[in-house]
């Protein structure tokens, strides 16, 4: 899985809302933009249709409403459009600002562990490009093959970043722009591997929705989901398991929208 949103509803009838999710139409398909709801405790499916029809919006309570199906389907789907999904992102580097600032904190040999490292395009690129080295994990073998004809002398591994136990550790993590591709409970389930696999005063950065939810964007024409816990578990779920936040940025307007944390692995 790869990379990587801002729109943002609050309320099914909200006509603003309405519109910009189609004037950002073909941004959301490119860029996998999102829909979260601004309350906790709602879950929004977006039923887009077509981009002249109206979308339609339902909230249900979260404790209620089981996850939607497409949730299992990750994986086959970037499978499936893998080179698609490269053409695309290769010429979409809205996040530079963030994988820049990762890149800095970082000593300048280190190695990154890039879980949904997808193509390779453009995040890992920079970063080798940098004099960084890659250890890349994906589930879709038909991006990894990408990232290994491209990337040779870098590491690719075929495995779920669910399941991942390396037994190494790492100076940088990456989850950019695929834990948020997660059920709720599964990216619950990656702390303690987040946990595992992060060196004393190790980087890790990943992206979210701005509150608790699930999302549906579309790939291709194809339904692509998208969840989050809310931003007070997280950071939560950071200090159980050794990290502190050194940044949150909700919707960055200078990176395409995107909900950001940084945080470091605590020295002890």
């Amino acid at each position: 899985m790869v990379n990587r949103g801002k729109v943002w509803f609050s309320e099914a009838g909200d006509s603003r809302a309405s519109r910009s999710v189609y004037t950002q139409f073909n941004i959301i398909l490119i860029m996998r933009r999102f829909i979260f709801p601004t309350l906790a405790a709602t879950q929004v499916h977006l039923n887009a249709g077509t981009p002249r029809e109206r979308p339609t919006f339902t909230a249900k309570d979260a404790q209620s409403m089981p996850y939607h199906p497409s949730a299992d389907q990750i994986i086959s789907l970037y499978d499936r459009h893998a080179s698609i999904w490269n053409d695309l992102r290769s010429d979409h580097f809205v996040d530079r600002k963030w994988i820049e600032r990762f890149r800095s904190l970082l000593p300048p040999t280190a190695i990154v562990l890039d879980l949904g490292c997808g193509s390779g395009q453009p995040v890992a690129r920079h970063l080798i490009d940098a004099g960084l080295s890659i250890v890349g994990v994906d589930s879709s073998t038909h991006m990894l093959a990408l990232c290994r004809k491209r990337f040779p002398t870098q590491e690719w591994i075929h495995q779920d970043m669910r399941t991942l136990a390396l037994g190494r550790q790492f100076l940088g993590i990456l989850a950019w722009n695929s834990l948020f591709h997660l059920k709720p409970d599964d990216q619950r389930q990656m702390f303690p591997i987040f946990q595992r696999h992060a060196a004393p005063g190790a980087l890790l950065m990943f992206t979210s929705g701005p509150a608790h939810g699930e999302a549906l964007g579309e790939l291709q024409g194809e339904t692509l989901y998208h969840a989050s816990l809310d931003p007070e578990e997280y950071t939560a779920r950071l200090n159980d398991h050794g990290f502190g936040v050194l940044e949150h940025i909700v919707e960055d307007a200078e990176c395409g929208g995107q909900t950001v944390w940084l945080a470091r692995r605590l020295l002890r």
